[in-house]
């Protein structure tokens, strides 16, 4: 059986948000399956890392900057801002899905795992999330 439901997040300031919690809330889990979560927008992304300590998050943010920055000279895709095509180039990096095994009804996560939005562009308004249970 496959369901389907689109998550609309709030609006989230530049960084990496954990959502597992919002996720998980909007979500009626089977006992087993799995879970994919797919963004659909080009210049924010999903990953799955630390849940416990928000510094990691911080260190994501430095990171990203410091491999893909702004205000280089050479890109050409520059008309919605200086932060939309390092945006895109972040997403493609990071991935705009996940694939989350479902076990006794809950998401199989580690210990120390949790669900991150990565919202790339300064302002990037709400974000929608489909999500869908294969059971």
């Amino acid at each position: 059986m496959i369901k389907q439901k689109t998550i609309k997040l709030p609006e989230f300031r530049r960084g990496f948000h954990l959502i597992t919690n919002i996720i998980e809330s909007q979500l009626d889990l089977p006992d087993t399956g799995l879970l994919n979560l797919f963004i659909q927008h080009t210049s924010a992304a999903l990953t799955i890392n630390e849940n416990a300590d928000p510094s990691v998050r911080v260190d994501f943010e430095t990171i990203l900057n410091n491999m893909v920055p702004e205000n280089q000279p050479e890109y050409t895709h520059t008309l919605e801002g200086d932060d939309d095509m390092p945006a895109h180039m972040k997403s493609s990096l990071m991935n705009p899905s996940l694939t989350i095994p479902i076990t006794n009804g809950r998401l199989n996560l580690g210990t120390w795992q949790g669900i991150y939005f990565c919202e790339f562009r300064n302002f990037g308004g709400h974000r929608n999330v489909v999500a869908t249970i294969y059971s």
